[in-house]
């Protein structure tokens, strides 16, 4: 339950990806009884543990020679940050009041007359989630044929013929990647041309397991209880055909789950959060106010930059407190 009166926290973190988590071990260390708002279960990114609660086994992360399940990653970075006496609630943050301090922060109705937190430092960290096809059956089929991260489920697809959607340099990444697991990938390009670099382009173009088909859209996802083929459409003449593939990955962009706080801190032009300024590594345009993960990295994306940023974030925001208020 939220606090009647609210008290004036030191941190409030709002995300609790490997970013938001990370940020909670090192700021409950500092003692500074980070509260976590980590979101509500739900099938998007702003769920509990962010997006590697949809990812199956993650293999590249630090420490974890044989591999490690997503869901598993993210619940020992939580008892991680239980441990040293974070307090995590299950709520959504609805709306933030970064105008006046201590800040103000909303669980539940975003229209209630006072804020059900208030905290003298801020740190976002509420990810970015992967843009899809919006096609029928698409969520329904997640983790069941239909991905949207190579390197986590490219291995369950070892000698299958799969899809790529996208044109730009992660989708040509994405389908290099698969090469090594399926037996053929067919890249699934809008347009006549890729958006990819030069050098990704040759990967492309030289690797005998990529066919690139042009001018084509997914329009339809087939499959019971995992996929079996798509209905694809060629955007010029408009005819339709079925393409066998059992895994299909979507690389057509992110989106920064910047919405609770726009309009009040400093956004890039492709909507992710600006930081730096002021010379902290995860400073914004607000002064206590500070972003980690996703939100603001449109570069990287992993989960290990994701933990080294919220590291960065906590020991930026206990700096600049301890120069606040000593």
């Amino acid at each position: 339950m939220s606090d009647p009166t609210p008290a004036v926290h030191d941190v409030i973190i709002i995300g609790s990806g490997p970013a938001g988590l990370t940020a909670a071990v090192y700021t409950a260390r500092a003692n500074l009884a980070p509260l976590v708002i980590e979101g509500e279960p739900s099938s998007t990114s702003d769920q509990p543990g962010g997006q590697l609660m949809l990812t199956t086994e993650v293999e590249n992360f630090p420490g974890f020679p044989e591999g490690i399940m997503g869901p598993e990653l993210m619940l020992r970075f939580r008892e991680q940050a239980l441990r040293f006496g974070a307090d995590i609630r299950t709520e959504k943050a609805t709306r933030v009041d970064l105008s006046s301090r201590p800040f103000g922060v909303w669980v539940g109705n975003p229209e209630a007359p006072e804020p059900t937190y208030r905290a003298r430092a801020v740190i976002v960290s509420t990810g970015a989630q992967s843009l899809m096809l919006g096609l029928e059956d698409e969520g329904r089929l997640i983790g069941h044929g239909v991905s949207t991260c190579a390197t986590c489920d490219g291995f369950f697809f070892r000698d299958h013929e799969i899809a790529v959607v996208g044109g730009g340099d992660s989708a040509v990444e994405e389908a290099t990647f698969l090469t090594k697991f399926a037996s053929k990938v067919t890249m699934l390009v809008r347009r006549d041309q890729l958006r990819a670099s030069k050098i990704m382009q040759e990967r492309a173009f030289n690797n005998p397991k990529i066919e690139i088909r042009w001018n084509t859209v997914v329009k339809e996802i087939v499959g019971d209880s995992k996929l079996e083929h798509l209905v694809v459409e060629d955007v010029l003449s408009g005819e339709q055909s079925i393409l066998p593939a059992t895994g299909l990955f979507v690389a057509i962009g992110h989106k920064p789950n910047t919405d609770l706080v726009k309009g009040q801190l400093e956004l890039e032009d492709n909507g992710y959060l600006v930081t730096g300024q002021g010379g902290g590594a995860s400073t914004t345009s607000v002064e206590g106010v500070f972003a980690c993960g996703d939100v603001q990295d449109h570069t990287y994306r992993q989960a290990i930059t994701a933990a080294g940023s919220g590291c960065m974030a906590a020991i930026d925001a206990e700096r600049w407190l301890e120069a606040q208020h000593g």
